[in-house]
């Protein structure tokens, strides 16, 4: 399979707003390289965990090994999805965000 050799933007809109969005890229044969970022302010519980399947069910990452994912710091609905749909998550501060490294598991099929 051939990837895009440049970064994909996945965005999650809400009323014609941005409300989280990502950059997503392949540094490396088998790891997939995320940044996922929310609006700022409130943003309603869902939308995050919508943008990390998003990211995870692109067909370029479901064929990778290996998630490199940034986060922002505190943002636990990012850290709580991915760790849901990935295994062997290990995490560590960076700054003002968290790294995240993990596994991503065999294909399956994509979340509804």
């Amino acid at each position: 399979m051939t990837f895009p050799p440049t970064p994909r933007h996945v965005e999650i809109r809400s009323g014609g707003q941005i409300v989280a969005a990502a950059e997503v890229s392949m540094p490396a044969a088998g790891t997939a390289r995320t940044s996922l970022h929310a609006a700022a302010g409130h943003v309603a519980p869902g939308w995050r965990t919508d943008l990390v399947d998003a990211v995870l069910d692109l067909p370029e990452v479901r064929a990778s090994e290996r998630l490199e994912a940034t986060v922002p710091i505190g943002d636990g609905e990012f850290l709580d999805r991915l760790r849901e749909r990935t295994t062997g998550a290990v995490t560590r501060p960076a700054g003002s965000t968290v790294l995240l490294d993990a596994t991503i598991p065999p294909q399956r099929p994509p979340s509804p």
